[in-house]
């Protein structure tokens, strides 16, 4: 069990950072003025995160299923530290942000050449894999760069609340299924209880400002400048967020076991 706990930690924490590089791609397409094609490479990212995905579900998935055939197993705890690895992931993500900015650009300069996903992975040599440690940069923080952003302490915290929902949301539902065993399929596939809430927060309140602040972005060249300290406080709220969860796991799991009672 011990070794189904590490690969689910290293597989979580594969999705958080490459879910907060993301923001990096993105600001290095607004840099070039290629944000359509920076786009297209997040379509990348988002598929190494879903296929870590695919896989760590159901091994956590038999987290809950090893816990009825021992009660002395204390899965709330496993659980626990699955969260743990998604704030590490997303600490390891703001690390490499400058990095992958500089290396983002570049990529998306290749794509440009190449003009198709697959062309450009076939393309890279040996020798362009060792450049890339020319793009590494040293991750600075000072607070003083956050002020006058111009970014609203709502929107900020509303980006904690939907991170702690979406990252909870699959947890909580396993949790409530080793809480109701008589419901327990039904538990196991109300997930959606919890990340419905986040994903309304996220159309209504998050996806439109982040998208106004981007456009700025793209023809101003001081609110240029400042995007990037903008995405480093979106995944600063994030990181915030993976911590917050660790508060929501349970009384998570409670609501959705009251859903199912009231309505199964």
């Amino acid at each position: 069990m011990l070794t189904t706990l590490i690969t689910v930690f290293l597989l979580t924490m594969i999705i958080h950072t490459a879910e907060t590089l993301s923001y990096s791609i993105r600001y290095a397409g607004v840099k070039v003025n290629k944000l359509a094609v920076a786009l297209s490479l997040v379509g990348i990212v988002v598929l190494v995160s879903r296929t870590a995905n695919m896989i760590q579900g159901p091994m956590t998935a038999h987290f809950v299923d090893y816990a009825k055939k021992h009660a002395e197993f204390d899965l709330l705890e496993f659980l626990r530290i699955s969260l743990l690895a998604s704030s590490i992931g997303t600490i390891i993500g703001i690390a490499l942000f400058p990095s992958c900015i500089h290396l983002s650009a570049r990529v998306i300069a290749r794509l440009e050449v190449t003009g198709s996903i697959p062309k450009l992975i076939s393309s890279v040599t040996v020798q362009q894999l060792k450049n890339t440690a020319k793009y590494i940069r040293k991750p600075t923080f000072r607070l003083s760069q956050f002020r006058y952003l111009g970014v609203s302490k709502r929107f900020l915290f509303i980006n904690i609340v939907v991170t702690a929902f979406y990252s909870v949301g699959v947890l909580a539902s396993l949790y409530a299924a080793h809480l109701l065993p008589e419901h327990a399929t039904t538990a196991s596939q109300a997930s959606g209880l919890i990340n419905g809430i986040a994903t309304i927060l996220l159309t209504i309140f998050i996806d439109p400002q982040l998208g106004l602040i981007t456009d700025k972005a793209l023809h101003d060249e001081k609110r240029r400048d400042q995007l990037g300290k903008i995405y480093a406080l979106l995944m600063t709220t994030r990181f915030l967020g993976t911590l917050l969860a660790q508060v929501f796991l349970v009384p998570s799991a409670y609501f959705i076991g009251w859903m199912i009672k009231l309505f199964f």
